[in-house]
């Protein structure tokens, strides 16, 4: 017989998570493929988040609006069975779903996506890289560890920018009493540090055939996984996951 779960963290990532593209890389493909290609053969050399930056300042450069990139963001892929699934459990008043957005996007992106499917009040919080928009027009993006300050100290494989493994336990520090359980959904390989610090009774929401189902495969075991794993492709099946909750 399951436990009992009144009060339940659902903890998404975002891009290839919860959207169905990434937004870092949508934009360009959209409104730059040129700059898209220049970002693809420079991100071996360049930290991601910088990368994204110094990309949109070419965009800006080049004559790139703000309505240009507010209007790439909202025609981005974004299922309507996630919709539906996050609405759903969003609206169950048993068990009580907090909502922690943990992502390698920023702040702009994330919210304005979000503002345009009607999910604005979705999360009761975001964990992101900070962005805002200069009175120019351009769209600046920084990492949310400051590269000039204290960094993380993940040693897991987390980017530079944000450990998401120290981010959830921070946030579970914050909001206690514990949760009787964490769902996790997420899709890249930086997603696997904050699933080993979940717990038996957790449950992670794995895309299949993407980064975190590889070092799930690969490292899982030895590193101590813990929370049980279900596995979807399609947004659909995922949808399937959320109603057996």
């Amino acid at each position: 017989m399951e436990m009992s779960v009144e009060r339940q963290l659902i903890v998404f990532d975002f891009d290839w998570s919860l959207a169905d593209q990434d937004s870092d890389r949508w934009i360009f493909e959209v409104l730059a493929p040129d700059l898209r290609r220049k970002m693809k053969n420079l991100k071996e050399e360049f930290q991601w988040t910088d990368l994204v930056a110094q990309t949109l300042r070419e965009l800006h450069a080049r004559g790139g609006t703000r309505e240009d990139i507010e209007g790439a963001l909202k025609i981005m892929p974004f299922h309507p069975a996630m919709k539906r699934a996050v609405q759903a459990a969003k609206a169950k008043a048993n068990p009580k779903s907090t909502f922690l957005c943990l992502s390698n996007a920023n702040s702009v992106f994330i919210n304005t996506i979000l503002k345009e499917k009607g999910l604005e009040t979705l999360f009761d919080q975001i964990v992101t890289n900070p962005a805002e928009w200069e009175s120019s027009g351009l769209l600046r993006v920084r990492r949310r560890v400051d590269p000039s300050g204290p960094q993380h100290e993940c040693l897991v494989g987390c980017s530079p920018n944000m450990c998401k493994g120290e981010e959830l336990d921070a946030f579970i520090a914050q909001h206690q009493p514990t949760y009787d359980r964490i769902i996790y959904i997420g899709d890249g390989s930086n997603d696997f540090c904050p699933i080993l610090r979940m717990r038996s009774q957790d449950i992670v929401f794995c895309r299949s055939y993407r980064g975190l189902q590889k070092r799930i495969d690969k490292e899982g075991a030895s590193c101590g996984l813990k929370a049980q794993v279900r596995y979807w492709a399609g947004a659909w099946e995922a949808e399937e996951l959320f109603s057996k909750l």
